[in-house]
């Protein structure tokens, strides 16, 4: 288990993303995977109220993620995280939104309190102090116990760490933002402020939309919702050296490249737990073997280089 930096939460070093729960993955096989990953170790499972409303019209992650935790009675074991602000007729992060939201997401989950909500994405039309000043109050009343941010830019996160420190107010705790082997715009000015602010990071995109699986290649179709955006990496010179790391060492561990990109992202500073969706037992599996692959020095060095455009 790793710590989230300035909280008391203990969590797997690999997070479950849920975005496909109610899209590509129905309940039952949602329930199979979160058994699994429980089963495997895991204990960090990360939603949002929007999952996946594009595509059902409701947000069928949280109600899902709520029945299993209804049905399983493992609430307490478990670090919740979910998110406010991107849901159709809940944009933002006004007061009242985030209070309307908080209490929509905690009756969909059934649960009285979430571990870590985040701010979805930045809100430069609610003024910053609005928005901590309404988390710091659920957090006071019980309702969330962290929050973090999410897609938020290096100058506005250190902003809003301002305002918290200046007023009082509950402070963002963690980032999430896009990040992998292949998308490495996080290594700069932004991961700067997490280091100096004592954050820590969940990256999201962690394996580029399925392209560090190592199952695009040139010729080869994939059925998938991600497929078009995943191989586009296939016309980058980075990208196929990439692939090409990962399959090298992947053989050299007997695991799966996933496992292998997943275990070099978890080993980039001031990242805990890098989040991965799986939408059946078979695709959770490297996920579960990323948490126990430990990359030497030497070997970290040779992803790092493949994978500079």
């Amino acid at each position: 288990m790793r710590p989230i930096d300035a909280t008391d939460l203990s969590v797997f070093p690999i997070c479950l993303g849920t975005n496909v729960f109610g899209w590509t993955a129905d309940k039952e096989a949602s329930f199979a995977v979160l058994d699994a990953y429980v089963e495997g170790g895991g204990n960090f499972i990360d939603t949002a109220d929007v999952y996946p409303h594009w595509a059902t019209g409701e947000s069928t992650s949280e109600i899902i993620i709520g029945e299993w935790l209804a049905e399983r009675g493992n609430r307490d074991s478990i670090v919740l995280a979910t998110k406010v602000g991107m849901l159709q007729g809940f944009e933002g992060l006004s007061r009242r939104n985030i209070r309307t939201a908080v209490e929509n997401s905690l009756r969909r989950l059934r649960t009285d309190r979430i571990d870590l909500y985040w701010a979805h994405r930045d809100d430069q039309d609610t003024p910053l102090a609005e928005s901590l000043a309404a988390f710091d109050e659920l957090i006071r009343e019980g309702k969330i116990r962290y929050v973090g941010a999410s897609n938020y830019t290096a100058d506005r996160l250190a902003a809003a760490l301002r305002v918290s420190d200046d007023e009082g107010l509950a402070r963002y705790v963690a980032l999430q933002q896009a990040y992998n082997l292949v998308e490495r715009d996080y290594e700069g000015e932004l991961r700067d402020v997490v280091a100096r602010e004592g954050l820590s990071s969940t990256p999201y995109f962690s394996l580029a939309r399925g392209f560090l699986t190592g199952k695009y290649r040139a010729g080869v179709t994939i059925d998938s919702p991600r497929a078009g955006a995943a191989s586009q990496y296939l016309n980058t010179k980075h990208g196929l050296r990439t692939v090409e790391a990962l399959l090298k060492l992947a053989a050299v561990h007997d695991v799966e490249p996933a496992a292998v990109a997943l275990a070099w992202l978890a080993a980039q500073p001031t990242v805990t737990a890098p989040i991965a969706s799986a939408r059946s037992v078979g695709q959770l599996r490297p996920l579960l073997a990323a948490a126990e692959l430990t990359l030497s020095a030497d070997e970290l060095h040779q992803l790092d280089e493949a994978s500079r455009p």
